[in-house]
């Protein structure tokens, strides 16, 4: 069974993760700074990533800051 993995949304809740680097890397026109290379990690539940999913897409900011998803 493959995962596909789509690069745009954040493995932890499926929002947009607004990665500056990944729209420059798919439209091939250059970006600002991501947001990403600012931001404090250190809260972002890192630890509930499954390891297959590690590494393969960005997490969003609001993952980032450790804040719980949204509720409808």
């Amino acid at each position: 069974m493959t995962v596909v993995i789509d690069t745009a949304r954040c493995p932890l809740c499926g929002e947009a993760n607004r990665c500056a680097m990944e729209i420059e890397r798919e439209t091939g026109q250059a970006q600002p700074p991501c947001w990403c290379m600012a931001a404090d990690f250190s809260l972002a539940p890192l630890d509930t990533l499954p390891p297959a999913l590690r590494g393969q897409a960005c997490i969003c900011a609001r993952c980032a800051a450790g804040k719980p998803p949204a509720q409808d």
